[in-house]
């Protein structure tokens, strides 16, 4: 039995195991894309060829070192994003230890490469405040400014990713008693978050002035079709230079599309919701993904620190020693 070249598993990897056994979601394909056209140009450069005729062996546990090196020195990535190309490195080879058990060796070794560990920073949010003087930028005569209006309360009160964000359509909005949107988020998951009456009231009204086209875009760009990610960046960006003229604290926050995601998980966690009703509100997999939150909310942790009793210490009046036993002391 012949084996296939890196190229072929590497297809194979992509449409067999990836599209077709595993259906995996557009967005994990795109990243795992993406890791890839950056390791078979980091080979292109450093073994001077072209990356359909490199070789399986040429690919080892030193080489992915080496890129992954490359990556956090020369394009200045952060750990936990090295981490997430390492990840889809080792999906691949995970795959090819069935399509070339002749490697395994090799694979058990690239397979060991460890993750790297890294500081995990407390979430930002925004405040109510900080929240309303966003909403309050976008010009609503316009139909731009409708629409970045709908999508920024949305963003603000469902905590949807971007990705779900932009793939809402018109049919996933249901109203009447019971508001709510209907989701897909990862891993194909679907899931209904419900909306306030105010919510409702402006996506109605935008809804009606558009396509009746019930699977049209929900918040499409100029052109009708879908907003991209970097899109919803750039809306955001645009309004929070008005939003900071009327709220200062905004000045010194950087602030993207996942912080509003938070700001609504920090809403839910203040208002008294439980841990278990805010994964689902957001589509976390695990409870545990939620604990963010919990660390992140100081005005709980001072709520609990106020229940506490105090150890009731006496303060006494400082005395130096001795001026002999400060002498002894100190040798």
């Amino acid at each position: 039995m012949t084996t296939p070249s890196f190229a072929q598993l590497v297809q194979r990897f992509f449409t067999q195991r990836l599209m077709q056994q595993k259906q995996a979601s557009p967005h994990t394909i795109t990243s795992y894309r993406d890791t890839f056209r950056l390791l078979l140009r980091f080979a292109e450069q450093r073994l001077k060829k072209p990356p359909s005729r490199l070789s399986f062996d040429e690919i080892d546990a030193p080489f992915i070192g080496s890129f992954l090196h490359d990556l956090e020195k020369n394009r200045g990535i952060a750990a936990r994003s090295r981490n997430l190309r390492l990840t889809a490195i080792r999906s691949f080879f995970h795959f090819a230890a069935f399509e070339a058990p002749e490697h395994s060796a090799m694979i058990q070794r690239v397979l060991a490469i460890p993750g790297k560990r890294y500081t995990r920073k407390q979430v930002h949010f925004l405040t109510r405040t900080e929240a309303a003087a966003l909403l309050a930028v976008p010009d609503q005569k316009t139909w731009s400014g409708r629409r970045d209006h709908a999508l920024l309360l949305v963003a603000l009160q469902a905590g949807l990713r971007v990705s779900e964000l932009t793939g809402l359509q018109h049919q996933d909005v249901v109203f009447g008693a019971g508001a709510h949107i209907r989701v897909t988020g990862k891993g194909r998951k679907e899931r209904c978050t419900p909306i306030t009456k105010q919510t409702a009231s402006v996506l109605r009204l935008w809804m009606r002035k558009q396509s009746a086209n019930e699977t049209a875009t929900l918040f499409p760009n100029a052109r009708g079709g879908r907003l991209s990610a970097d899109g919803v960046q750039y809306i955001l960006s645009k309004h929070l230079k008005g939003a900071r003229q009327r709220c200062v604290t905004l000045k010194q926050q950087r602030v993207t599309p996942h912080v509003l995601r938070h700001t609504t998980a920090m809403e839910l966690l203040q208002a008294g919701v439980d841990r278990t009703v805010i994964a689902l509100w957001l589509g976390h997999e695990s409870i545990e993904t939620t604990q963010i939150y919990l660390d992140a909310n100081l005005s709980m942790k001072e709520a609990a620190l106020a229940r506490t009793n105090p150890n009731r210490t006496v303060v006494k009046r400082y005395r130096p020693d001795d001026a002999m036993l400060t002498f002894l002391k100190n040798l």
